[in-house]
């Protein structure tokens, strides 16, 4: 009894409350630094405990989401204390700024498209291109099936793969003809596509960017196949220690299905595409990590069109080999090569008897040093260099195109207050003797894990086509162009919402003067896209819509007055439901867009009813069929000079395809990549 009295006459009390400065905060972990005392804060943020220690101590305490408190304390007036928490800010390396930017893949845990919904995408018939297409901001060109972004030209939006440039990212295909993209979604990781706004580390892209980044080292052999109607897959991965190489080949051709179904074209040879890819990747031991690709795509194709037979055969080359790692003291290197080649061949091109060779080359050279200083800075500087070169051989005209355009770029992202980010940067190009000085930033408020409002301005530049180039003699300046973008997004468990308000001006664009391009053109794109995303009806229902909303004038080209440009149509629409029935997918998908502007009048609104049917045969094969334009309506895409209306080769395009998992377990992982 003497001792257990000595013991607590020895133990002091301590207590008090812990608050966030507005509530109490239930569960806190109050205790002693050294010892085993303390105890959690009960539902009004209260606690009380006793502690051996004796005079000073060091009170600490613990709660999720809040920075950690540390008090030295005197115990005999350890009581009654008021301890306020501040709420943990969000680290600089952990900010996910969404601005103009959408994600396919799992990004800050939404999962907005991964690959498998790229390939099963309503009309998209597995072309990350036309998945792209059902995004607010995207404008409905049928006739060449490219990207048009936001009142801008195709040329506008360009494509990076491990942040290396890709001179031609599409396959190639006859005139009023829909292209698709050269790259399998099953080989990347991450696909983000981003409509304006984007930081200094990209450059010579006027309207979007798309970078897409490779996926991670494999951890296990693959092998998958896939077939139907129009084309033939085969792929798989190899994986060793610390390595890892894929390959990946694939037909395309139109000869079984234009015999199967009519259309309207008189093809004397039907659109064949081979191509074939490879990667390798390689790890060393943690500190750095190289990777390597390489794609050919050999694509032919004639066509007996007013009294011509075209011949068209184009070689599309693209390698490029990165390597990133670790140097020490919280540096990171990231250096790269790339190698665009494109041989395009065209007998009676234009009029009968006349052939037209073509032939383009990029090699880009690229090298970064990235840091994060602390929890606030984050800064990434690069210097890159794109040497180009183009011949054409086309009678009467000809020429041989050689210029490079260096660049360098610095990139600051700093945390001003908890929930306040500023991302700044700065590039620069010099090309032939002009320069351009390009400051961008963006201005980002995130107050939770639901809204973000973010406010991005900037300069972009990019140097026009090589045609137009050459004609002029290099003496163009680089088509310049103003970003002002205002982006709020509210993000759920269940829902996305996102609405972008934007504006561009265009200046230095090539205008034609007397039969001289001068950099005299200009023009404005303001408009405002609304995108959504669903799935709080039910857990197998999501629904989604796009909307956009363009107003665009240009003087430029061989325009003789500012107009609407040709290209834009001012609403676009798409709505689509994907419902889940045990091994059945049933999607839905109806696109609109109005009329565009040509100087014969004014196309028919456009519209597209397109349903599609995936079922999962076996954990290891999908079956997955598709119709575009159920309803078979005739499309007009454009005029042409004589006033005829151009509309594709076919009214609707059944699809149906087989995708099979040979060594995984599941259903088409895809064994590609």
């Amino acid at each position: 009894m003497l001792l257990v009295a000595l013991s607590a006459k020895s133990q002091t009390n301590v207590s008090g409350v812990v608050t966030d400065g507005h509530e109490p905060l239930a569960g806190a972990n109050v205790f002693i630094v050294g010892t085993i005392d303390g105890c959690l804060t009960d539902s009004l943020g209260r606690f009380s405990f006793k502690t051996t220690k004796k005079d000073e101590a060091t009170l600490r305490v613990t709660y999720m989401g809040f920075d950690d408190y540390t008090q030295s304390i005197t115990l005999s007036s350890s009581t009654n204390l008021t301890i306020r928490l501040h709420e943990r800010a969000t680290a600089i390396d952990e900010v996910i700024v969404t601005a103009s930017t959408y994600s396919f893949g799992k990004s800050d845990n939404f999962k907005t498209m991964n690959a498998l919904d790229v390939v099963m995408s309503g009309n998209s018939c597995g072309d990350v291109v036309a998945a792209l297409q059902s995004l607010p901001g995207t404008q409905k060109v049928g006739e060449d099936g490219k990207l048009y972004v936001r009142g801008g030209e195709s040329e506008e939006c360009q494509t990076f793969v491990n942040g290396m440039h890709v001179l031609v990212p599409y396959s190639t295909n006859t005139e009023n003809t829909a292209v698709r993209g050269r790259f399998s979604p099953f080989l990347f990781k991450g696909i983000n596509f981003s409509l304006g706004g984007y930081s200094g580390e990209y450059g010579q892209a006027l309207s979007a960017v798309l970078p897409m980044e490779t996926t991670d080292m494999a951890t296990s052999d693959k092998f998958g196949v896939s077939a139907s109607l129009v084309d033939w897959n085969i792929g798989g991965t190899k994986v060793f220690n610390n390595s890892a190489l894929s390959f990946n080949a694939a037909l395309t051709s139109m000869g079984l299905y234009d015999r199967l179904f009519t259309q309207r074209q008189e093809f004397t040879r039907p659109y064949r595409k081979l191509s074939g890819e490879a990667q390798y990747k390689k790890e060393y031991n943690g500190r750095g990590i190289l990777k390597s690709y390489v794609g050919y795509d050999l694509t032919s194709v004639g066509l007996h069109q007013d009294e011509r037979h075209l011949n068209l055969i184009e070689h599309n080359i693209y390698a490029n080999l990165t390597y990133k790692a670790p140097i020490g003291r919280g540096y990171t290197l990231f250096a790269g090569i790339a190698n665009s080649t494109v041989f395009n061949n065209i007998d009676d091109a234009f009029t009968t008897g006349d052939h037209y060779r073509n032939f383009r080359n990029e090699v880009h050279l690229k090298t970064e040093l990235r840091k994060v200083y602390n929890s606030t800075l984050k800064l990434q500087a690069g210097v890159e260099d794109y040497i180009r070169n183009s011949t054409l051989r086309f009678a009467p005209y000809c020429y041989n195109l050689d210029y490079n355009i260096f660049a360098t770029h610095i990139d600051a992202q700093w945390r001003i207050v908890p929930k306040v980010f500023l991302n700044v940067s700065a590039r620069m190009e010099m090309m032939e003797r002009s320069c351009q000085f390009m400051p961008r930033a963006t201005l980002s408020y995130i107050p939770n894990k639901q809204w973000q409002f973010s406010f991005v301005a900037g300069k972009y530049s990019q140097t026009t086509e090589d045609d137009i180039l050459a004609q002029s003699n290099k003496s163009l300046h680089q088509s310049i162009a103003h970003h002002a973008i205002l982006s709020m997004q509210f993000k759920s468990s269940s829902t996305l919402l996102r609405i972008e308000p934007y504006y561009k001006k265009y200046s230095s664009l090539p205008l034609l003067h007397q039969g001289i391009y001068q950099s005299d053109g200009y023009g404005t794109s303001k408009g405002v896209d609304v995108y959504l995303e669903d799935h709080s009806i039910s857990s197998r229902l999501t629904i989604t819509l796009a909307y956009s909303f363009n107003d665009s004038e240009r003087f430029y080209m061989d325009y003789a007055m500012p107009c609407t440009p040709d290209f834009a149509s001012r609403h676009n629409l798409r709505l689509t439901a994907k419902y889940s029935i045990g091994k059945f997918i049933i999607g839905i998908a109806d696109s609109y867009a109005t009329g565009r502007h040509f100087v014969n009048g004014i196309t028919p609104h456009y519209n597209s009813l397109d349903v599609n049917l995936t079922y999962l045969l076996s954990p290891k094969i999908i079956v997955y069929s598709s119709m575009n334009n159920v309803l078979g309506r005739t499309n007009i895409f454009r005029y042409d000079a004589v006033g005829r209306g151009i509309t594709s080769s076919r009214d609707r395009f059944f699809y149906i395809g087989i995708f099979v998992s040979l060594k995984n377990n599941k259903a088409y992982d895809i064994s590609n990549f």
